[in-house]
């Protein structure tokens, strides 16, 4: 059969298949991800239930492996913030499970916090398509991930996400991020990661092996997804998008949503549903303005501008503006 991998020699990505010393350091720097795990050599002997009990307990240490990283997700934290307040965006570079992860992440802020494409964009290796089906050596083209951080613009945020803590892909679109003045942020599942060097901020996770060596959507991915979890949501905080621990530039695409949004109103002032509906009504569906019109005692128009003199977080300082 003939070998059709983009490789100058079979079985070796494109982008390192000319030079045989970066080949051999990539054999050399194993992420701790495809090590094997000595307490799994024998889960495929095991009955279901063992099986279960095995995965289940490597996970547990997920977490533990994210808290030790509370510092450097609080340092990205506050350079999206700074980023996204002087009019930037951040932007996910990714390939494979770790781009995917950042898809998901980008576009759930949406529905949930009313923020699109303007402030946290994802790019995946291969593009769209590959967000369903694999796209074979995307992750080693450099080049391409240069061509896709080619909107990238000083004051922006990139954030890095490879498992592995070495894919071409990323480190293209991070090169091109340090060239024009954008601070950068990688996330990896490798404590010696090769792209570490090249950020401001290293988010490196020790998850140690995986339960089926190299199954990075495992350990490696869950413990992304936590860190992704924290960094936005704490964005959104920080830039105002909560009143106390609740949503309140949530869209309200369905009715669930919808209900939500009542229900919100309804927990952050005491009073009843149908009270609460109508302010929204009146405030045109704007959840903020209804929220300052409930607990201000003030009508559209006032609460409107107590919001607009008050910058973020918003409500809170309209409030205050208001004697609320």
């Amino acid at each position: 059969m003939t070998d059709t991998r983009p490789a100058t020699q079979a079985g070796r990505p494109a982008g390192l298949a000319s030079a045989d010393d970066e080949w051999q350091e990539v054999l050399r720097l194993a992420s701790p991800t495809e090590e094997r795990n000595p307490r799994t050599t024998d889960i495929d002997l095991l009955p279901t239930a063992e099986v279960v009990r095995r995965i289940t307990d490597e996970d547990a240490g997920v977490a533990d492996a994210v808290r030790a990283q509370a510092d450097r997700i609080t340092a990205a934290v506050d350079l999206a913030v700074a980023a996204l307040r002087g009019g930037g965006k951040v932007h996910y570079f990714g390939s494979g499970t770790s781009g995917r992860l950042g898809v998901l992440d980008a576009v759930e802020l949406l529905p949930t916090y009313g923020v699109g494409a303007e402030w946290f964009e994802a790019h995946l290796a291969g593009g769209a398509g590959a967000m369903m089906l694999a796209v074979e050596g995307a992750e080693d083209d450099v080049e391409r991930g240069r061509r896709d951080a080619d909107q990238v613009r000083a004051g922006d945020l990139v954030v890095g996400l490879a498992a592995s803590g070495r894919t071409p892909y990323v480190g293209g679109a991070l090169d091109v991020a340090r060239e024009r003045g954008a601070a950068t942020v990688l996330v990896s599942a490798n404590p010696q990661a090769r792209l570490a060097a090249r950020v401001d901020v290293a988010i490196l996770l020790d998850t140690g092996p995986e339960v089926v060596t190299g199954s990075t959507r495992m350990k490696a991915a869950t413990a992304q997804k936590l860190v992704l979890n924290t960094f936005s949501t704490a964005t959104m905080i920080r830039l105002g998008k909560t009143y106390s621990n609740l949503m309140i530039d949530v869209r309200p695409t369905n009715q669930k949503l919808r209900a939500r949004i009542v229900r919100m109103l309804v927990q952050a002032t005491g009073l009843g549903t149908d009270e609460c509906e109508q302010v929204l009504h009146r405030a045109d569906g704007e959840i903020q303005v209804a929220l300052v019109m409930l607990l201000a005692g003030v009508g559209v128009e006032r609460a409107r501008e107590a919001l607009r003199g008050a910058g973020a977080p918003g409500v809170r300082r309209a409030l205050e503006a208001l004697g609320a």
